[in-house]
């Protein structure tokens, strides 16, 4: 709203006359308003002019007010000349009528309405001097941008041109060198003076000046934005410099061509620096061998038909070289590792090819060797020679390594079955004690694989129900009555047969299914057991099953063994578990606390595998045992034929196993003598192929129950 001194007060509150005639005001402008103004703020101004037009009726006087009013609509953006007209025609049309104006005044309305216009045609011509201004204004700070732009633009450029290391010249249309870098006149040996103004052809090899020329060409008839070639520069010493040129064609504001832009790059330095790289990518920084990289591709080279007959592949893996690093620190390994191969150098110079193919693994590719036997003294050698220590201070820090060699019929050989070989017999002088070497054993090979198949099989044969679990019974000696029966895990293979699955123990303990598998077994012994007790009572024999350090191992142990037990329904004290010999000493003292919670709540432990080795004493007195079981020299030492120094050892091993005050139990009888004598010295239960009954399936122990 436009205020002014002396104007007079609204006639009205905001639900008057005034107000309803500046609501009908803004719906008749309302479709011509081009001004972001919000309904109710249109009213409001309209409501202010409305009182400047009304003070101007009242009286005759100077119509300067009317003036204001025609101004305000611009300055409120009410710019429209269709606005102008709907406003004319609606306050001369509603304005007396509205405020009951006398019919005497209706010339002096036509004095305002034209003062209205006066004051609109003004104010029109003051904002529109003002957007002229403002664009002038805008436009000279545009030019002024784009100039400071273009300015910037060309110093980067000339920036670029004198410091960058890429050769760069500027030439004409007709091939006349006007401007060159630094980078240009050290690739092409010249001076500035003497390349300014020249010809570029005459710094191109003859055979290479049409290439370039038609290359221009083609810029020249927009056939592409830049060329790509391989030319030859003319040294000024008269040599030449292969170099890798890419021109562009300039051109001016109207879009004719100006001139050229040449980007030369010596191939000389490029070839350098890629022969570089791919040393560096062939070849291991820290001993300067050869890597696995070049190592397989020497190998591949090798297997082919133009390769040698025969070849033999040995492999270094250095031992325990993680004890070097956490002892002494990587930087002693590093030196290690450098001393390694060294005296691998030392070993194979001039007879194979040796290269780093693993972080603590060497190989070595011996082309046509003379015999097996000659690979294996080299092996031999670089054994012995890793042997010597080296020193760090008052330390001389010492590796060996497990050694695997395979001397095979290059041609038509495949090198990643060759190298899969190779690993595998690194593993079995590993396996076999270290420091030591294998020779690859195609049988051998054969028989692990086909148990690591098997191994990696277990989860899925789990799965489909292959696994089952069956009894092995024990006697009492004295009156043959089944005293216990102890579960043996079976895998019904589909196409192996009926396996033993202790014979995959290390490769499933590797893979982590062993604790799986413990699981499954004691839940389905468990179960047949529990059936067992509820229908037979204390007639039903004791439950006895291994358990493995592993499973000790596991934190769950004591909840899992006691969920199986309640979810059975089998009584603790009918549940009988089996520690292997050395158990004892590979479980922590935590885990020993858990068989023993597992004790003091009902559950027998026994010692077994008793076969006179170096049981840790010590250790078992931690255990409250509730058994030991005998089996192997001790058993073999009381039957028929024995010698009597085994039969002595076995007489010494269980009177002292009686003094213990436990029950003892003994497998894998095969004679009734050994029967008799394992009676005299005080064992109570025993098993094994004399009883002629083998394992034994859930239902067939049950139905060995009823008839009992």
């Amino acid at each position: 709203m436009v205020e002014q001194e002396g104007a007079p007060a609204p006639r009205d509150g905001l639900g008057g006359p005034r107000a309803d005639f500046a609501h009908r005001w803004a719906a008749a402008i309302s479709s011509t308003v081009m001004a972001d103004l919000p309904r109710p703020r249109l009213e409001e101004i309209l409501a202010g002019f409305t009182d400047e037009l009304l003070a101007a009726l009242d009286h005759d006087g100077p119509t300067a007010p009317v003036l204001r009013v025609g101004r305000g609509l611009v300055e409120h953006g009410l710019v429209s000349a269709t606005t102008l007209e709907h406003t004319i025609t609606f306050v001369g049309a509603h304005l007396p009528t509205a405020f009951d104006l006398p019919a005497g005044r209706t010339g002096r309305l036509m004095a305002v309405l034209g003062a209205l216009a006066a004051g609109f045609a003004d104010g029109l011509r003051v904002h529109t001097l003002d957007q002229q201004e403002k664009s002038a204004q805008h436009a000279l700070v545009t030019t002024r941008t784009a100039e400071s732009a273009v300015r910037a633009s060309e110093a980067k450029f000339r920036a670029v041109f004198h410091s960058t290391a890429v050769a760069i010249s500027v030439t004409s249309l007709d091939g006349e060198v006007i401007d060159c870098n630094e980078a240009m006149l050290a690739m092409v040996g010249f001076s500035a003076d003497q390349l300014v103004g020249t010809t570029a052809g005459e710094l191109l090899h003859p055979d290479d000046r049409l290439v370039l020329r038609r290359g221009a060409q083609q810029l020249a008839a927009g056939l592409g934005e830049h060329v790509r070639t391989e030319v030859r520069l003319m040294h000024a010493d008269g040599e030449s410099v292969p170099a890798l040129v890419a021109m562009s064609l300039v051109r001016d504001d109207l879009g004719e061509p100006a001139y050229y832009v040449t980007m030369l790059e010596s191939l000389d330095e490029v070839r350098a620096l890629q022969a570089q790289l791919l040393r560096q990518s062939l070849n291991d920084v820290q001993t300067g061998l050869a890597n696995r990289q070049q190592f397989v591709g020497w190998l591949e080279n090798a297997v082919g038909s133009r390769g040698p007959a025969t070849l033999g592949l040995v492999v270094f893996d250095v031992d325990g070289f993680r004890v070097v690093n956490d002892a002494f620190g990587h930087e002693v390994g590093n030196r290690v590792l450098s001393g390694v191969a060294n005296q691998l150098r030392t070993v194979f110079e001039g007879v194979g090819h040796v290269a780093r193919t693993g972080p603590d693994e060497f190989g070595v590719l011996i082309r046509d060797p003379v015999d097996v036997a000659t690979v294996v003294t080299l092996a031999e050698e670089a054994v012995d020679l890793l042997a010597e220590p080296v020193w760090v201070g008052d330390d001389g820090v010492g590796v060996s390594a497990s050694v695997g060699i395979v001397v095979a019929p290059a041609r038509g050989a495949d090198a990643a079955e060759l190298l899969r070989c190779v690993d595998m017999t690194v593993r079995w002088a590993k396996d076999d004690g270290k420091a030591q070497w294998a020779l690859y054993d195609r049988e051998r090979d054969r028989r692990d694989r086909q148990r690591m198949r098997l191994a990696a099989s277990i989860s899925g044969g789990l799965e489909q129900g292959d696994f089952r679990v069956d009894y092995e019974p024990v006697y009492s000696p004295m009156d043959r009555s089944l005293l216990a029966v102890e579960a043996k895990l079976r895998w019904d293979h589909p196409t192996e047969g009926l396996l033993d699955p202790q014979d995959l123990v290390s490769l499933s303990t590797s893979t982590g299914m062993v604790v799986r598998l413990g699981k499954w077994a004691m839940e389905q012994a468990c179960h047949h057991a529990g059936q067992w007790y509820a229908e037979f009572g204390e007639r039903a024999p004791l439950l006895t099953m291994d358990l493995t350090a592993r499973q000790c191992q596991e934190p769950e142990l004591v909840a899992e063994v006691r969920r199986v037990l309640r979810e059975s329904g089998l009584p603790a004290a009918r549940l009988q578990l089996e520690l292997g010999e050395q158990l004892p000493a590979l479980i922590t003292d935590e885990q020993a606390e858990e068989l023993t919670y597992l004790a003091e709540h009902g559950v027998r432990l026994v010692l077994d595998q008793v076969g006179g080795g170096n049981i840790p004493v010590d250790r078992l007195r931690r255990f409250p045992l509730s058994g030991m079981k005998f089996q192997g020299a001790p058993v073999a030492g009381l039957a028929d034929g024995a010698n009597r120094f085994d039969e002595a050892a076995a007489v010494a091993l269980l009177t002292w196993a009686g003094k213990l005050g436990v029950p003892l139990y003994a497998a894998g009888i095969t004679s009734e003598d050994a029967v008799s004598r394992l009676v005299e010295l005080g064992v109570t239960g025993v098993q094994g192929p004399v009883f002629g009954e083998g394992l034994l399936t859930a239902d067939e122990v049950a139905r060995i129950l009823g008839k009992s």
